[in-house]
């Protein structure tokens, strides 16, 4: 079991666990090159993580790129519908849907439970639209497994792709 121990270790003094008090004291310059050494380290962690995060979507980026995260966040809205969460449903819409549309009145039109599975059939991407064509599976009483394609409009705004809701 490591105990910790108070050394001295260059003009001030530091914690420093047993098996390093054996190897002897540290000079102010050792300990100082480490310090450094791990601050940088952090910094291009930190900066790594960060401009992973940056990566966003704008009108200009590739249609592939556009065509990817569209469909990725048609299917989650859809997911969210099919399990019942029309508040999480909500935070999808876009920013000029949402001015135009509550909470509230977004949860009185959309009524869940109908709906079996939804996938994205095809995506078309012009500047900032882009238009999907959701293939969505219900049931209607005696009538079991009803595909009907779903057309819906996504917009690239603020870095991602949001929901034109009408």
């Amino acid at each position: 079991m490591r105990f910790m121990q108070l050394t001295l270790g260059g003009c001030f003094a530091s914690l420093r666990g047993e098996s390093r008090a054996k190897q002897g004291p540290e000079t102010y310059e050792e300990s100082s090159r480490s310090r450094s050494a791990r601050w940088m380290a952090w910094l291009a962690a930190g900066l790594a993580i960060g401009l992973t995060g940056c990566a966003s979507l704008s009108a200009d980026s590739a249609a592939e790129q556009k065509q990817k995260v569209v469909a990725e966040k048609a299917q989650a809205r859809w997911n969210v519908l099919i399990k019942g969460d029309v508040e999480a449903a909500y935070q999808f819409l876009s920013t000029g849907s949402k001015a135009a549309t509550s909470v509230a009145a977004y949860k009185a039109k959309i009524k869940p439970g109908l709906w079996r599975e939804a996938k994205v059939g095809k995506i078309e991407c012009e500047a900032e639209i882009c238009k999907v064509m959701m293939l969505v599976t219900y049931d209607v009483r005696r009538m079991k497994g009803i595909e009907t394609p779903v057309d819906e409009t996504w917009i690239i705004e603020k870095g991602s792709a949001w929901y034109v809701y009408r």
